[in-house]
């Protein structure tokens, strides 16, 4: 059984004996692999490598297509820039120095520079076309989310509960807008989104929150979960699942929460449905897709609310975010297969394995393919027969 799992299941049981219940039963088991006919058999265009990925440890740093480049990283600090043809490397910068980089903070491309967040608090920008670094600035917290650039800000969402914005050209803070922190709080922090002059983000504390980009000044407040129970486990309500936008609405995810469809001229909920998640989702046409706490795949439509099927046979298997490639809906486990589901009905079309590693970020598109990053750092281009 993989390390990532262990982990896991450790975790379970230790949250199962604060809480004052654990036993032989409440032990968590994770589903088999389900037996699927494939319907067909994705091709590997490419293979290559990034240092030794992430292993074990909580980190989201999926790969970023832009500037005619792949740019992967991994945890200790070695970032690359590839040739999306033919895998071949284009650059590669080491960010380590006198200890492990520890990047987390996914990657984003803006400005001509590629942005990365570190669990040592730091915010680091490189040349897209040298891998050169451009600036390194401390911020407040562990940056464990993708950043945010907009409008030539670089705002990220901090462990410490604060929103920070860095100037994109320079690193130099520009504000910062904190909020409370509950005692006990999940491990990651939804990544900030921007549409109109506006920011918006997750916090800990159950809500989800709008600010202006220029100055940081607070628009609203919506609370996604309410602490209930007796425990401060119980009581956890993070909203780390990334917002997304919709046209006019904005749908947030809470862990023990809901998931809520807000109009973004007022920040009033349009609808609210139980849902508990810290896993980001996806949006696809009129079709929102979301992985619950019990690795539960879900389709909701997202004019209503209404849930259109639900397929529980991936349980407990450590899922990754979902991502919709070719029409299909497809999840990563932490055994490092790729589920591949109809959209609209939620069964199984295709299984595909790979390095058995495990999966902590979804396939990422491209316009011939898609990418395909494990935990030991494997990545694979692949494409659709």
């Amino acid at each position: 059984m993989q390390k990532v799992l262990k982990q896991a299941v450790s975790i379970a049981l230790a949250v199962g004996l604060l809480a004052g219940c654990a036993s032989e039963e409440d032990t968590i088991q994770m589903a088999p692999l389900p037996v699927v006919e494939n319907t067909f058999t994705p091709v590997q265009g490419w293979s290559s490598k990034v240092g030794n990925g992430v292993g074990h440890f909580f980190s989201k740093l999926s790969p970023a297509v832009g500037y005619g480049k792949v740019f992967v990283a991994d945890r200790n600090g070695l970032v690359k820039a590839l040739d999306p043809d033919t895998g071949k490397e284009i650059w590669q910068q080491d960010l380590e120095e006198d200890m492990p980089a520890r990047l987390a903070g996914g990657i984003s491309l803006s400005y001509g520079k590629v942005f990365i967040g570190t669990e040592n608090a730091e915010v680091i920008a490189l040349d897209e076309t040298t891998g050169e670094v451009a600036w390194r600035q401390t911020v407040e917290g562990e940056v464990l989310s993708k950043p945010l650039v907009d409008e030539g800000l670089v705002v990220v969402n901090t462990s410490r509960g604060i929103l920070q914005a860095l100037d994109a050209n320079s690193g130099e803070s520009r504000w910062q807008l904190g909020s409370e922190l509950p005692t006990l709080t999940l491990r990651g922090d939804s990544s900030p989104v921007s549409i109109s002059g506006g920011v918006f983000w997750g916090q800990a504390n159950g809500r989800l929150a709008g600010a202006l980009m220029g100055n940081g000044q607070m628009l609203w407040q919506q609370p996604i979960g309410s602490p209930k129970g007796g425990t401060e486990i119980d009581r956890l309500v993070d909203v780390d699942a990334s917002p997304v936008i919709d046209g006019e609405r904005l749908f947030a995810l809470g862990y023990n929460g809901s998931l809520v469809s807000i109009d973004l001229r007022t920040g009033q909920a349009a609808w609210k449905r139980n849902y508990s998640s810290a896993t980001d989702f996806v949006i696809d046409g009129s079709q929102l897709y979301l992985i619950t706490d019990k690795d539960h795949l879900v389709a909701v439509d997202t004019r209503s609310g209404m849930e259109l099927w639900s397929n529980n046979q991936l349980e407990y298997r450590l899922l990754s975010a979902p991502a919709v490639i070719n029409g299909y809906l497809v999840v990563g486990d932490s055994e490092g297969y790729l589920h591949w589901l109809d959209p609209y009905s939620g069964d199984f079309v295709a299984q595909q394995e790979t390095d058995g590693s495990g999966i902590a970020v979804p396939p990422v598109r491209m316009s011939d393919g898609y990418l395909v990053i494990t935990r030991n750092g494997r990545i694979n281009k692949m494409q659709m027969p």
